[in-house]
């Protein structure tokens, strides 16, 4: 077997090199459009109490030992946003973060075990603004790559055109003929559904997992095509971590962002309920360990935040995703200064 050639290599870094520097340019012109909207850029610790309580964040854990010798698990972050919201306690209303976020279990095209999130926050704002907020990244990522339009897969989108807007209801109806409303919690329902429309269904595929199925296979590649697509109200059980509709509380005050069939950001009106989220928090890991055999621990400190917390609203975009759409690239390995390994050393 040839073994491939390391990223260093000058021919291969070469072949790289126009999507880096298209990378460093999409890095300085989102500095300028936060810095133009008066936030502030915050940087958050990687150590954390918590890998997350989300059910299919699959995080990396290590060993943090004290001065004295004794020893204590802490996981690289998933995502920034538990240091995010204790910020928003601590009083800051408009920050963003350029995070270096971890997540085991992800390699793909679209997916790196170490990868970087843009995360920003507004206090006090409803949805709506930072749907514009993506609008305006959109637009900004490409003027700084000299783009005139994205492109993946043979997709095409114009980063300049005013995002359509579904609800999750309307897309499920368009792209799957699902009428998923008085679906929502019939597990079997969905199931037959699902099965109906082509979806291969196995016996332990919970509501949730035939909803990703549907979203994955049927809906999602036809969203961002020729303009931007923001899918809205997602059923509370599928947002951990956002605020149920106040006029339907079904549906959670929740959206994302495709562009060219791909996901590229995820933004909620974040849920400052702490019992509320205790429960969510405890019924993903009890789905988490029916799934993979394993928990993570609940961060307290982050409920005892909510607590603290104003009503806000926040956003976490796939940066890398944003490059490689802006740019042309095909992988995310393209789009990276140092990718990660392939493989570790044998354990």
């Amino acid at each position: 077997m040839t073994r491939a050639s390391p990223w260093w290599a000058r021919d291969v870094y070469a072949d790289r090199k126009p999507f880096l520097k298209g990378r460093a340019a999409i890095a300085a012109a989102t500095r300028r459009f936060f810095a133009a909207e008066g936030f502030a850029e915050v940087e958050t610790a990687a150590l954390q109490l918590s890998g997350g309580n989300e059910t299919h964040l699959s995080a990396f854990a290590t060993e943090l030992i004290g001065s004295g010798g004794e020893r204590s698990r802490l996981y690289l972050h998933t995502s920034p946003e538990f240091s995010c919201k204790k910020l928003l306690a601590a009083g800051e209303e408009r920050i963003f973060t350029l995070a270096r976020v971890f997540r085991n279990r992800e390699r793909s095209a679209l997916h790196h075990p170490e990868f970087t999130m843009l995360e920003w926050y507004r206090a006090d704002a409803p949805t709506l603004r930072l749907m514009e907020d993506c609008a305006g990244l959109l637009a900004s990522a490409a003027r700084a790559a000299g783009a005139t339009d994205f492109a993946w897969m043979g997709r095409v989108c114009d980063p300049f055109e005013e995002p359509q807007i579904i609800s999750v209801c309307d897309a499920f109806a368009t792209h799957a003929s699902i009428d998923l409303e008085p679906l929502l919690g019939d597990r079997d329902g969905l199931a037959r559904a699902a099965a109906r429309d082509g979806i291969r269904v196995v016996e332990d595929d919970g509501w949730s997992d035939l909803f990703s199925k549907i979203m994955s296979e049927k809906i999602e590649p036809m969203l961002g095509r020729e303009r931007p697509t923001i899918l809205t109200d997602y059923p509370v059980s599928e947002a951990a971590l956002a605020r149920a509709n106040a006029d339907d509380p079904r549906f959670a005050d929740r959206f994302e962002l495709y562009v060219c069939g791909v996901e590229l950001a995820n933004g909620f009106a974040e849920l400052t309920d702490a019992a509320e989220q205790r429960r969510r928090f405890e019924a993903q890991m009890q789905e988490k360990r029916r799934i993979y055999g394993e928990t993570y621990p609940i961060d307290e400190d982050f409920l005892a935040a909510l607590a603290e917390m104003p009503t806000a609203c926040g956003v976490a975009l796939g940066f890398d995703r944003l490059v490689m759409l802006a740019t042309g690239a095909e992988r995310i390995e393209q789009v990276l200064w140092t990718p990660v390994a392939e493989r570790g050393t044998a354990l």
